[in-house]
């Protein structure tokens, strides 16, 4: 796999907290530069990107984060703001308490109403793997795929913990076949972009992508 391939998977990503509108720019000029599948930022810069750079680029935008614990009522609040604004794709955050109350009819249900919202746009579930039992997991492939979301995704990269090799094996036993599988959290190497391309990512969420492949043109010879 080239690296202009490799691009086409990478959600090219800034989330932090303190990040400037400048911060946001660079991240916008990386991606029009280099193809990327998405940017993915908050949702307070969603209509300024959708502005300033209109069809150059996917906006992607996340939603209950990075706790996952609104309502669904809030979710969808927000949902619909983010595509007024001139998201492409959201990322949601699953409600973590409802995971531990066993509560996954709750969980499909949430994901249903917020894919109703985006309808033919993209929605990707971010389950938190960090936090979660392996049954867990297993469960929240079944809510995934009944709520008819498109991806499910590993982390918000905020959690104790980021994307694993097992969990993405795990996912592959248990998601429907519509469903594609996006890591996110501490992927950080050419090694790493590379295992997870392996291991059957559609898409892979980092700050770091543009760096790794500067450094590393092609990482995939031996794919």
């Amino acid at each position: 796999m080239k690296t202009e391939e490799i691009y086409q998977h990478i959600d090219h990503t800034l989330l932090k907290p303190t990040c400037t509108w400048n911060d946001i720019q660079a991240l916008c000029e990386e991606a029009v530069t280099y193809h990327t599948a998405s940017v993915c930022i908050p949702p307070s810069y969603v209509k300024q990107v959708s502005q300033k750079y209109g069809k150059q680029l996917k906006v992607c935008t996340v939603i209950g984060f990075p706790l996952g614990y609104h309502t669904t009522q809030v979710k969808v609040c927000e949902t619909n703001a983010a595509l007024e604004d001139g998201a492409d794709e959201i990322d949601m955050v699953i409600n973590l308490t409802d995971v531990k109350n066993q509560e996954f009819q709750k969980i499909t249900d949430e994901i249903r109403a917020l894919k109703d919202c985006v309808k033919d746009k993209v929605l990707k579930v971010i389950i938190e793997t960090c936090y979660l039992s392996e049954e867990e997991k297993i469960a929240l492939c079944h809510c995934v795929t009944e709520g008819g979301a498109d991806y499910i995704k590993t982390s918000t990269g905020f959690g104790t913990g980021g994307a694993t090799i097992e969990d993405v094996e795990l996912f592959k036993q248990h998601i429907g076949p519509k469903v594609k599988i996006k890591a996110a959290g501490g992927v950080k190497t050419a090694a790493d972009l590379e295992m997870f391309l392996n291991a059957g990512c559609d898409r892979i969420g980092t700050s770091s992508a543009v760096k790794i492949l500067a450094e590393q043109a092609d990482i995939g010879d031996n794919y």
